[in-house]
């Protein structure tokens, strides 16, 4: 008698608890790119495989969770003999650190399909505060993140001894993305 008790009881509160729906990651749809300046010129890169986990419930955004991780290897800027260098320790340290990682820690409504979201950005042991503006939109079933950000590739350790120089390969960097999502109510 006392376990039935305790097992409604269970399932009555779970049944009441507010539920994420947890979105699925569109990858063919989905980009992550960066741009650099080499000697004052622009260069574009971008990771071919990342992946997310997204809980975002557009009534509730601060109890968003939003977590990405993205293969350092797979980073290229489209040149055969500079893909070559990107995984090795000065740059990306493949090796040691095979991932770089996005954890969300708020979620802030701007209004108009905007929203803030600050977490923490952690790229080859180095874990840093970041807050990234996006914009959402929907589509045919789908909602797409887009946004771009800034970040200090010194402080990351990105491009390091002679790289370290800023005259070559300067500290700014650009983050670009477009996550295509499924699964996430009307905004």
């Amino acid at each position: 008698m006392r376990f039935r008790f305790l097992t409604s009881t269970a399932l009555a509160l779970l049944a009441a608890a507010p539920v994420l729906a947890q979105q699925a990651l569109v990858p063919a749809e989905s980009s992550i790119g960066f741009v650099s300046r080499q000697m004052g010129v622009p260069v574009e890169g971008h990771f071919r495989k990342f992946a997310a986990q997204v809980a975002f419930d557009p009534a509730r955004p601060e109890a968003a969770t939003i977590n990405l991780t993205v293969d350092t290897g797979s980073a290229t800027l489209g040149v055969k003999e500079t893909d070559a260098e990107l995984p090795k320790p000065l740059w990306f340290n493949v090796p040691k650190f095979p991932q770089a990682t996005f954890q969300s820690r708020s979620v802030k409504a701007l209004g108009g399909g905007r929203f803030e979201v600050a977490g923490q950005l952690a790229i080859k042991g180095t874990a840093q505060s970041v807050t990234v503006p996006v914009q959402l939109t929907q589509a045919g079933g789908k909602t797409t993140a887009s946004g771009q950000f800034a970040l200090k590739r010194l402080a990351y350790k990105i491009g390091e001894e002679e790289w370290a120089d800023t005259s070559m390969v300067a500290d700014d960097v650009q983050v670009k993305f477009r996550l295509v999502l499924t699964g996430v109510g009307k905004i």
